[in-house]
């Protein structure tokens, strides 16, 4: 029998949490509930959830300062939901290092669609929990990459965007599947050209267009990852 999703609902609103369990439930998942905070920090450790839908406005401790104690420790995909919608705001919580954003009031259904999508790009990620390609060190577990043995300050999307490189390492992807995999992380960057996001990839790479290493552009048809991995 399939293990339900456990998901990990953070958010002061009570009668919003309770509709969102009921709600949920049809689709197969188990929620658990927090109102506060520290006590969504707590059922974290103790319940172990695949996934956290977690709140931006929140009593005694905002959503953000909440994103960056769980992040000190867990790598658990997190949704964000708020009342504010403003395009910096979804910035800081995707580059702090949640997977999605969805503002409200939403639509159940496509905090559902959201849930999978993050589920699912988290399932497809390499069963490895490090890669490395020369100088180049690629850490799942911890999110981190490091190229020689500096730590590269990546954004959430630039990370996925390397992550799903490696995974279809030797094949070209065009814009459309790229964006096709990115999708649980829409924000208006997306919307103005994928092309910007390899670009700033690549500069934190050092991976120069002319003489790639990592990352080489063809002509027409997208891009292929073309590090030469280092098997340990």
């Amino acid at each position: 029998m399939k293990t339900k999703a456990k998901i990990l609902t953070i958010d002061d609103d009570e009668k919003l949490t309770e509709l969102l369990k009921n709600y949920l439930a049809r689709f197969n998942y188990e929620v658990i509930i927090s109102n506060h905070p520290l006590e969504g920090l707590n059922k974290l450790k103790s319940e172990l959830p695949d996934i956290i839908i977690l709140d931006v406005m929140l009593p005694d401790m905002e959503g953000f300062e909440v994103l960056k104690e769980i992040r000190k420790y867990s790598s658990t995909p997190v949704i964000m939901l708020t009342a504010r919608g403003e395009v910096s705001d979804r910035i800081v919580g995707l580059e702090m290092g949640a997977d999605d954003y969805l503002p409200k009031p939403f639509e159940p259904r496509e905090l559902v669609a959201r849930i999978q999508t993050v589920l699912r790009r988290g399932k497809t990620k390499d069963s490895k929990e490090v890669d490395k390609f020369g100088d180049l060190l690629i850490d799942y577990a911890k999110q981190s990459v490091m190229l020689n043995n500096n730590n590269l300050d990546l954004t959430t999307a630039e990370f996925e965007l390397l992550r799903f490189f490696v995974l279809k390492a030797g094949k070209v992807l065009n814009r459309d599947e790229i964006l096709d995999n990115m999708r649980g992380l829409e924000w208006d960057v997306f919307n103005r050209s994928i092309d910007v996001l390899i670009s700033r990839l690549r500069q934190k790479l050092q991976d120069d267009p002319k003489h790639p290493k990592y990352i080489k552009t063809v002509w027409g048809s997208g891009y292929i990852f073309i590090g030469d991995e280092i098997s340990e």
